[in-house]
């Protein structure tokens, strides 16, 4: 995955592609680093093409928005059928609107609630395990005198 995400970032910088990082993906990606998180942290200020961006004014009326028309479409507990929670849902708003408002067109995620949200509110969306491989990490590389052999049947 890492390679994927290395070739992600180098064929967006050079196309001079901003990715954004919205605060609360970035506290996520934080909280699963652990320890390493502020060493993370200090690397994604540092590479050009990222841009942290808060959740600010312009987010937030995104986000209430989008909620009165979610609550008015389907309700609250989306009668019945909801399978995460209310807070994890708002998560998710919070995140699409500073991409919307940002002017982000694509969303990177592997979380499927936060995808279909993306999708209903008009992003693209890849999942990470989509990402192409960098040209030489697609490439086969088979030598027959360096491939393992199989191991013997028992």
């Amino acid at each position: 995955m890492k390679e994927r995400l290395d070739h992600l970032v180098d064929v967006l910088d050079k196309s001079s592609t901003k990715i954004i990082i919205p605060t609360p993906a970035l506290s996520e990606l934080l909280v699963r680093a652990g320890n390493a998180g502020i060493g993370y942290l200090d690397r994604l200020r540092q590479i050009r093409p990222f841009k942290i961006e808060p959740f600010d004014e312009r987010a937030a009326l995104e986000v209430a928005l989008a909620i009165r028309k979610n609550i008015a479409d389907v309700g609250k507990k989306q009668k019945g059928k909801a399978t995460q929670t209310w807070a994890k849902v708002k998560f998710d708003h919070q995140i699409v609107a500073i991409a919307k408002v940002n002017n982000a067109t694509t969303l990177y995620s592997d979380d499927e609630g936060l995808r279909n949200f993306a999708e209903q509110s008009g992003l693209s969306v890849v999942r990470l395990r989509e990402l192409e491989l960098p040209p030489k990490e697609a490439q086969m590389d088979f030598d027959l005198k360096t491939a393992p052999k199989p191991a013997p049947e028992s």
